[in-house]
């Protein structure tokens, strides 16, 4: 037979080979020096004579490869060649075979030698670059682990084995040297590690057999109870071994540390290391656990009869019988003793056996209970009702304790392997499933399957059971190969599994996974899972949405009333902080909404601490207004669940910093949400009345105060009135409940209904007085009774409602009459406040105590005005507030009229003082703004037109001014053009020119043509009748209303009325002689040109009237104003210009049809050539050369 044909694995001696040459017995080495051989001349397998002993003589039956194995297949080697000596075995073979019968250092020299003459083996040059051959292997023999030979013997303890692969040769000089001197280091490294091994084991050899006592020594010592044999240093390695492992397991590191350096002549990391054959124990803990049933049981026991003959007892047997019963009683004695605690070690075990049952039932009952009471859904056996139970057990065998995991699974993979052990008593048996039937649980015992009658090897059935292609190694394969049987190894198994199919699912679709989560989360065993499952719901959505949130929030609600405060503290919550600085705001705002979601199943400490913390904190750094927003709206629901008073201030604190937000979304969320919550408390507190709202007048005032001196911050005067129109209805709901005939509300028959237009429409919910009392039928029975107390019996006792009369309304009054009048902001919010504020307490309690404290104040007389400083009360905000905040509060024919009423006392008092009309003209502002008071503010205007004193009508003109910007057409062409046309006829010039402000009004607001001309006629009678030629007064008002309507009237209007007219002002004014009326025209007319500059004037304009005035102008203003005459020319400059640019463009404009034409040629042109351009910048830049 060739050589090449020679198969390297055939080679090697099987077990029973071995078996049927019980000859071959020696150990040998194979000479380093490569002697003298026995074997035949030619084969490279001949086994060299060793004549030195060997070192540590062990058992001869191993299965290690050995010398032994290559004479044998020397042997065999021979035999397949027919005996021919020239027959050859390659090289590759060779390796082969010291590859497999492990003779690693040999292979490591021959592959070293075949470098260095050129030839490298692939095989060998693949072998020992792959480290994964030089780790420790579990699987090895154990004779193997006898001789401290194989995979693992000393070779793959020693640390330098790993680094084989790391041997580059190929960078060593080509003369070896290097190579040489590398290589000899290894293997003697190698050498003195595996005789140091030996020496070990030498050692460990002596001992144990020096630590042997005699048998006399034994015997000399039996009597005594307490003598114990000295340790043995076997035991003492093994002890050592255990108390380290036990020091580590339990996180002891330094005391494991010190340990292991007193013992610095063992290796605690093998236990190999400890002795030969000697099988590693259980740990300490075990032992421990089973040190007191080391005794052996009754049931191991045998009672084995013994017969003598009397002749071959020993002649003193007698006396030793007579002094041994004492020993065999208390032998007896203790028999019985262990008898008695095996039985109760027997019960106990059953008790726990049938507990872990009834806790299982009971389990079983409630799911089965909710199976019930829930709609049918799909059959789903492992999901929704658990069928599983414990497997029956015959009574003679010991109840067995499952394991906590893998003990309650169904492990196909044991299946086989069990069955086919040849031990019966070491079967392992896995708990079965039992099957439901009619809503009661059976259980079923061991599954047993047919065996063929066929006499297969195990070995040879388990490999050809491998060819089923089943995965169990991975982790998937051995979670589809154990199926749970019970609710705990369900979630179990859930645990594990849930991570790696969360990032799988599409993010559409990820909240299908939420229920799932949240069982698994709220049912698992082990706290670091249930943070991983947290943690995967609150990342499960990279930035969800409305919905999807919505969804988390309850599935973390229902997980909060499931498992308690204390698991809410220690799970959810440290999700929420994880989240509170994400970049997404969605995760944000999921980390708002959860705190106040979470607020009632949080422990009152936490809610009060660390919880207000947190949104205090996104309150002031977060950037998004979805976020702020539901912080305000958590904060309020906080706020209903904190009982500390000391948090008072705090709360004080967020709500005014949720006021000052600059989005309008939190602050609507402030009023809606967190100011109602945070008043509730204040209620409860007994401080709402007496603490909340002082304080926000205390800074109302102060605002006021320092105002006076820099101006009014007026965006706070609206947060803080805000606050306080919100804490009206609180207030109120206060007085309800505090009054003397709370005790006297009972609901029984016919409770009469509220009216729809009782209350000011709430902003939310909580601002409604009958979710804050407690339903509506409450609020109806305590309204009915507090008009009657009000209307018949008075406020005496009635502390709140004294408190709202006595100090609350003087103090609102008097910061009213402090504010601005001509700010018509602060007039519009006070008002808004007092409009509330009667309309929350009622028509009786605003007839009967709020108005009459302001008409003690506006006593309408002259005395109430001071025309020299204007400091009178008639004309601060006191009198606009009270019009439109009290008097408009019902709207019926007597509180109408009252409002005429006022409004015309305080138009005729301020008139015939002489007093500033700023409080007029608020109110008239303010009241213009709702149509349905124009009609009364017209009957209040008539009033003064037809009055007696010419200072009234022209109070009533000037009205006019203000009423005509908010009424419609129909109604100035009915009612305000008839009164002005009136005035305009007046005796009195000055009534007169008061209606001129009126009329520029309506020609810059009325479009109608026919009022337009009337009104155009009515000017012009003012500036053509010779009567008004001198009348100094009346041109400064026409010049001035034409100086404000111009910009914004008709165009027409503006070319053929104002501008000629302005001309005609300016012209006559160059020959005015008195100085001081030519100097005011000159000024009007100077901020008449500057406002109408700005419009479109056309060029006949222009040149005829505008430019023409311009000049007129800038002669007076060269006598008068030099820097108004500067800027005046300028503008005729820029009039001129304009005047030559269209001249210019019109002489152009008979060109710009050829010019178009040029245009568009060139631009086709252009883009063609643009067009041809396909390739490179180059070429682009080529275009735009000039020709050489």
């Amino acid at each position: 037979m060739a050589a090449g044909s020679v198969n390297p694995f055939n080679l090697s001696d099987s077990e029973e080979e071995a078996e049927r040459r019980p000859n071959v017995t020696t150990d040998t080495q194979r000479s380093p020096n490569g002697g003298a051989s026995s074997g035949p001349p030619g084969n490279p397998f001949a086994t060299p004579v060793d004549t030195e002993p060997p070192t540590l003589l062990l058992s001869s039956n191993r299965t290690s490869p050995s010398a032994e194995g290559l004479s044998v297949s020397a042997a065999a080697t021979a035999a397949m060649t027919g005996g021919t000596g020239d027959t050859r075995v390659s090289i590759d073979a060779i390796a082969a075979q010291l590859l497999r019968d492990q003779y690693i250092l040999t292979a490591l020299e021959l592959h070293t030698e075949m470098l260095e003459a050129g030839r490298e083996l692939p095989r060998l040059r693949d072998y020992f670059s792959n480290p994964g051959n030089f780790e420790r292997q579990s699987g090895t023999p154990p004779a193997s682990k006898d001789q401290g030979l194989g995979p693992g013997g000393p070779l793959n303890r020693a640390g330098s084995i790993s680094t084989l692969d790391s041997l580059d040769f190929a960078r060593y000089s080509d003369d070896g040297n290097r190579e040489t001197d590398e290589r000899v280091t290894v293997l003697e490294f190698e050498l003195r590690k595996a005789k140091e091994t030996i020496q070990a084991l030498r050692a460990n050899l002596t001992q144990a057999a020096e630590s042997e006592l005699t048998s006399q020594e034994r015997k000399k010592h039996k009597s005594s109870v307490e003598f114990q044999d000295p340790i043995r240093q076997l035991e003492k390695r093994a002890l050592n071994f255990l108390v380290n492992e036990y020091l580590l397991r339990n996180e002891y590191k330094l005391a494991a540390i010190t340990f292991s350096d007193e013992n610095d002549d063992q290796d605690f990391e093998l236990w190999d290391d400890v002795g030969l054959n000697i099988p590693k124990p259980p740990d300490l803990l075990q032992l421990y656990r089973n040190g007191g049933s080391v005794a052996s049981s009754p049931r191991e026991t045998v009672d084995v009869a013994v017969s003598m003959e009397l002749g071959d007892l020993p002649g003193n047997y007698t006396s030793q019988e007579q002094s041994k019963k004492p020993d065999l009683l208390q032998q007896q004695q203790t028999e019985l003793v262990q008898e008695l605690e095996y039985q109760i070690g027997l019960l106990n075990t059953e008790k726990e056996s049938l507990a872990e049952q009834i806790r299982k039932m009971h389990s079983e009952i409630q799911i089965l209970k909710r199976c019930a009471s829930s709609p049918p859904s799909a059959p789903l056996d492992l999901g929704g009702c658990p069928t599983s139970g414990p497997s029956s057990t015959d009574s003679s065998d010991l109840p067995s304790t499952r394991p906590l995991d893998n003990g309650q699974y169904l492990d196909i993979r044991a299946g086989s392997t069990a069955e086919d052990s040849a031990d019966p008593p070491m079967t392992q048996s896995s708990p079965q499933p039992q099957t439901q039937s009619h809503g009661k649980l059976k259980s079923r015992g061991p599954v047993h399957f047919d065996q063929p009658n066929r006499k297969l090897s195990p070995a040879f059935q388990q490999a050809l059971l491998s060819f089923c292609r089943m995965s169990s190694d991975s982790r998937l394969g051995a979670e589809v190969s154990r199926i749970a049987d019970s609710e705990e190894s369900v979630m179990l198994m859930l645990g594990r599994c849930l991570p790696h199919i969360v990032p799988n699912v599409l993010l559409a679709k990820r909240e299908e996974l939420i229920p799932l989560i949240l069982c698994t989360a709220c049912l698992h065993p082990e706290a670091r899972e249930r943070d991983q499952l947290l943690h995967i719901l609150f990342n499960l959505i990279k930035r969800p949405d409305d919905e999807q949130r919505q969804m988390i929030l309850t599935g973390c609600v229902a997980f909060a009333r499931h498992v308690g405060p204390t698991r809410v503290e220690a799970e959810l919550l440290p999700q929420c902080w994880e989240q509170i600085n994400h970049k997404y705001p969605e995760r944000r705002l999921l980390v708002a909404e959860s705190c106040g979601a979470l607020a009632p199943y949080l422990p009152k400490e936490i809610r009060s601490s660390l919880v207000l913390s947190m949104l205090q904190q996104m309150l002031a750094e977060d950037k998004a207004d979805m976020v702020r927003e539901a912080v305000v709206k958590s904060l309020g629901i906080i706020m209903a669940y904190i009982d500390d008073p000391d948090k008072y201030s705090q709360g004080l604190e967020l709500m005014l910093l949720s006021l000052a937000d600059p989005s309008e979304r939190v602050v609507s969320a402030t009023h809606q949400v967190f100011i109602p919550a945070f008043a509730a408390w204040t209620t409860e507190l007994g401080i709402l009345h007496t603490t909340l709202i002082p304080s926000l007048l205390t800074r109302i005032e102060k605002l006021l105060l320092v105002g006076g001196e820099h101006g009014l911050d007026e965006h706070k005067l609206h947060m803080y009135l805000s606050a306080l129109q919100s804490l009206i209805p609180p207030l109120f709901a206060v007085v309800l409940q505090n009054a003397p005939f709370t005790s006297r509300a009972k609901l029984h028959g016919d409770v009469p209904a509220i009216e729809v237009t009782r209350f000011p429409r709430p902003a939310s919910p909580l601002q409604d007085v009958a979710t804050i009392v407690g339903s509506r039928e409450t609020v109806s029975v305590l309204l009915s009774l507090y008009d009657h107390q009000l209307e018949h019996e008075g406020t005496t006792g009635w502390d709140s409602l004294l408190w709202v009369v006595n100090q609350l309304l003087p103090q609102l009054i008097e910061i009213v009459g402090r504010i601005n009048v001509t700010s018509s902001t602060c007039v519009h919010e006070f008002s808004r406040f007092f409009w509330r504020l009667c309309r929350t307490f009622g028509k009786i309690f605003t007839n009967t105590k709020v108005k009459p404290q302001f008409q003690e104040i506006l006593r309408l007389s002259e005395e109430n005005v001071d025309a020299s400083t204007g400091n009178g009360i008639l004309t601060k905000a006191t009198v606009p507030i009270y019009a439109t905040g009290v008097l408009t509060c019902y709207n019926q024919e007597e509180d109408r009229k009252l409002l005429v009423g006022f409004l015309e006392d305080v138009m005729t008092t301020l008139s015939l003082s002489h007093a500033p009309l700023d409080s007029l003209k608020a109110s008239f502002v303010e009241l213009g703004a709702n149509p349905a008071y124009h009609e009364l503010l017209l009957t209040v205007l008539w009033y003064g037109v037809v009055h007696t004193s010419a200072l009234v009508r022209c109070t009533a003109a000037r009205m006019f001014e203000l009423l005509v910007k908010g009424v419609n057409e129909t109604l100035v062409a009915q009612r305000v053009v008839p009164a002005l046309i009136t005035l305009s006829s007046d005796p009195e010039i000055s009534v007169r020119i008061s209606t001129i402000p009126a009329f520029g009004t309506i020609m810059e607001t009325v479009t109608q043509k026919e009022l337009l001309e009337r009104v155009k006629m009515q000017l012009e009678s003012f500036l053509e009748d010779p009567q008004y030629q001198d009348q100094h007064s009346l041109h400064m008002e026409i010049i001035r209303t034409f100086g404000r309507v111009g910009p914004n009237a008709e165009p027409r209007f503006r070319d053929e009325f104002v501008l000629p007219h302005l001309h005609k002002l300016a012209l006559g004014n160059n020959s005015q002689t008195v100085e001081a009326k030519r100097i005011d025209i000159a000024t009007q007319l100077f901020e008449a040109y500057s406002a109408l500059s700005c419009c479109f004037i056309s060029e006949e304009v222009m040149v005829n009237h505008f430019l023409p005035g311009l000049r007129c102008l800038r002669a007076d203003m060269e006598q008068l104003s030099a820097e108004h005459e500067v800027i005046l020319s300028s503008m005729i400059r820029e009039c001129e210009i304009k005047i030559e640019n269209r001249s210019i463009g019109d002489a152009q404009g008979s060109l710009s049809i050829a010019s178009s034409l040029v245009g568009e040629d060139a631009k086709t042109k252009f883009l063609s050539k643009m067009g041809q351009l396909t390739t490179s910048g180059a070429m682009l830049a080529n275009v735009f050369q000039r020709k050489k």
